[in-house]
């Protein structure tokens, strides 16, 4: 990274239909990716927070889905963002890293927050990478890969991914800033994978580290939220923390209604424009109605997320 007027480019992993199985029923039938969390796209969130980048030129989605099943997506969110979104296929699914290296995309960022302020302490840092973390219990540390960080310098010392045992209460929030130095330090990791001569087995970390190695710095962020995604019942979760996070983004999006000519709503909670409500149900807190959606007299709704031209009527016996 150079002078605040250089090009940026943000790259967002979106994986493909062999992962995230475990978020399944909810992916058969549309894209993990797409899936709808606060009434939008679950990718839709990262991508909006990339306009916040300073001289962003670019926006690409890597995964090994279809392109027709993200085609009129990307469509979309282009025009309403005004930025390019392409969507990448690739051949095989290569992981993050070998995604990244198999495209060669240069003066990238894995996206999701808080974009301006990490770009901004990357520079000032210096080195090869920044990497994004934050502090979670021992308790939930080992469900995540966990860091461990000079105390001085925030210098990377040590990673491991999902430990059986307790490493450290900093875990990786899967967001990068890196020079394009990085390709280099990829293909040196993947020599040292293909050389069956190397008797001493090395990790991803240590092969990263040449003897004049270009330092990672932790960028530490204990404000705001990390929501992970990987089941059915975590995506509650997730769709109430962005609803949240509407009153202080994006308040136009949350619905209200007392009851009267509108549906009584509590708390947190969005309603496509399309969706129809009656005015005797009662809404929320952290409720999503998508579009096309029918919610009959009576209903009663509560942390729940409804789906494209879902009905929902009260019967009484």
């Amino acid at each position: 990274m150079g002078s605040s007027e250089e090009r940026v480019v943000a790259v967002i992993m979106v994986g493909g239909p062999t992962k995230g199985t475990r978020f399944r029923p909810l992916s058969l039938n549309i894209p993990k990716p797409l899936f709808p969390l606060a009434g939008q796209p679950m990718v839709h969130h990262p991508i909006s927070a990339c306009k916040r980048i300073p001289n962003l030129a670019q926006i690409y989605l890597v995964g090994f889905y279809e392109e027709r099943e993200f085609a009129l997506f990307v469509s979309s969110i282009s025009n309403e963002l005004r930025v390019p979104v392409r969507y990448l296929k690739e051949d095989k699914p290569h992981g993050s890293a070998g995604g990244l290296y198999n495209f060669r995309i240069r003066s990238w960022k894995r996206i999701r927050f808080p974009l301006p302020e990490m770009l901004e302490a990357h520079r000032s840092y210096g080195g090869m990478g920044t990497i994004l973390v934050i502090k979670v219990s021992p308790e939930t540390a080992n469900q995540f890969g966990e860091l461990v960080a000079d105390p001085v310098s925030n210098e990377l010392l040590h990673y491991t991914e999902k430990p059986e045992t307790f490493v450290s209460d900093r875990i990786n929030c899967g967001v990068y800033v890196f020079t394009p130095d990085i390709f280099t330090a990829i293909q040196g990791v993947s020599t040292q994978r293909k050389d069956r001569a190397t008797l001493r087995r090395v990790s991803s970390f240590e092969a990263l580290q040449p003897p004049n190695r270009q330092k990672a710095v932790l960028h530490i962020r204990n404000e705001g939220f990390l929501g992970t995604n990987q089941t059915p019942g975590m995506s509650l979760r997730c769709s109430g923390l962005y609803l949240s996070q509407y009153r202080l983004t994006a308040t136009h999006l949350l619905a209200s209604g007392d009851g009267l000519k509108k549906a009584t709503i509590s708390g947190d909670v969005y309603i496509h424009p399309s969706a129809k409500v009656h005015p005797t149900a009662k809404i929320g807190p952290n409720v999503s109605i998508s579009a096309n959606a029918r919610i009959g007299a009576g209903a009663r709704l509560v942390s729940c997320i409804v789906l494209d031209d879902v009905e929902i009527k009260v019967l009484i016996t």
